[in-house]
């Protein structure tokens, strides 16, 4: 991996960290704030709201610099995970979780172009598999460490770190990222001239739909395997690594099928294979031994279809890739706002922490429909 694409993992890094590490923390979070963990839940919702916000913003820095804008956005993560590390209440910490997501959508969206741009030719989607296995290894190492020092210590130093990290992430981008020129400005509606066509809304809409049938499962990650499976608090460090080891492999090797093969056809396969795997989870997170197994494939798969959608927005958005890169980025975490919610309101009714892998069923299967129509009409022909 060349430099610039280190640099761009490693804020990744710090976004997976800020993102996931709540998952693993939920209780404790939960218990040091004084509610519920169903209210608690709120906080991953904040982060998502954060990050549709932030997308937005996106329209109005086209004529930034890619490096300065990339270097202004991991400050932000900075800011946003020390005044989570601060928070004295419910208030100040749902706050603080939605400045930290600000960043996030706007980070993978340029990152992806950047990528893109410093890329060896034809390894496109490779580097931009390259950027989010970032957030992969952050699930594998990060989140863990994170979930350790949060379970031993205090969940304080866990943001404390991340801020740090947004520290970090600044200087390598100053460092080792080209000095990229701003994308070509033509105006600001002609960045919404690529909405006219169908493949960006394919990709919009198999995004949402399979992230909320998929983060349905995953934002309850923790109770599940704690009350259902029958693991202890200090488990679920060592659990999830195993998560994280799950997303990596998911992450890298769609990355790599996506350089060979057509990018949705691998995409809508992936989340295809979701469907099975969730109604599994349902019927057997009782057995320690299936749990850890079909949480690892639905992590995988929870990141398999990242890299070759998220690069393929980049080509399908012409004189709007900002746009379209903060589009896909709403899309993904209005998903994980709307699977918050839903698994919310399943456990508050009284619902078992299993039912929120099936109730984002009809969700999935929507988004595999949607993917496997952009590959059929737009790309199984297509050179």
């Amino acid at each position: 991996m060349n430099k610039g694409l280190f640099a761009l993992a490693m804020g990744t890094f710090s976004l997976g960290i800020a993102e996931f590490l709540m998952m693993g923390i939920l209780s404790d979070i939960a218990q040091s704030m004084g509610v519920t963990v169903a209210d608690a839940g709120h906080f991953i919702s904040a982060y998502a709201s954060g990050v549709c916000a932030g997308a937005i913003l996106l329209l109005f820095a086209r004529g930034i610099p890619l490096r300065r804008l990339m270097v202004i956005l991991a400050v932000i993560i900075a800011v946003g995970n020390l005044c989570a590390a601060c928070a004295w209440d419910y208030s100040s910490f749902f706050i603080s979780r939605f400045i930290s997501g600000l960043p996030h959508g706007c980070f993978f969206g340029v990152g992806a172009i950047v990528a893109r741009r410093i890329a060896a030719p034809g390894k496109e989607v490779s580097a931009v598999a390259a950027m989010i296995a970032g957030m992969t290894v952050a699930n594998l190492v990060g989140v863990p460490m994170g979930t350790y020092i949060a379970n031993n210590l205090t969940w304080r130093l866990a943001f404390l770190i991340v801020g740090a990290t947004g520290v970090l992430t600044a200087l390598f981008l100053r460092l080792w990222i080209p000095n990229l020129a701003a994308l070509g400005n033509n105006g600001f509606k002609s960045q919404f001239h690529f909405l006219r066509t169908l493949p960006p809304w394919l990709i919009f809409g198999g995004v949402l739909c399979g992230q909320i049938g998929l983060y349905c499962w995953y934002s309850y990650i923790d109770p599940q395997l704690t009350v259902i499976s029958g693991f202890t608090q200090d488990d679920l460090s060592w659990l999830m690594v195993l998560a994280g080891l799950g997303m990596v492999g998911g992450n890298l090797l769609s990355g790599k099928l996506s350089d060979r093969y057509k990018p949705a056809a691998v995409a809508a396969w992936v989340q295809t294979a979701g469907l099975p795997v969730m109604i599994l989870i349902f019927f057997f997170a009782t057995n320690q031994i299936a749990a850890v197994v079909l949480m690892m494939l639905g992590t995988a798969i929870l990141f398999g279809s990242g890299s070759p959608l998220q690069s393929s927005i980049v080509g399908y958005s012409k004189g709007g890739e900002f746009l379209g890169a903060a589009c896909i980025q709403i899309a993904y975490n209005a998903g994980n706002a709307i699977a918050a919610a839903l698994g919310s309101a399943a456990i508050t009714a009284g619902y078992s922490y299993t039912s929120t892998s099936i109730i984002g069923l009809p969700f999935l299967t929507a988004g595999c429909i949607l993917l496997f129509i952009l590959y059929h009409r737009f790309e199984r022909t297509r050179h």
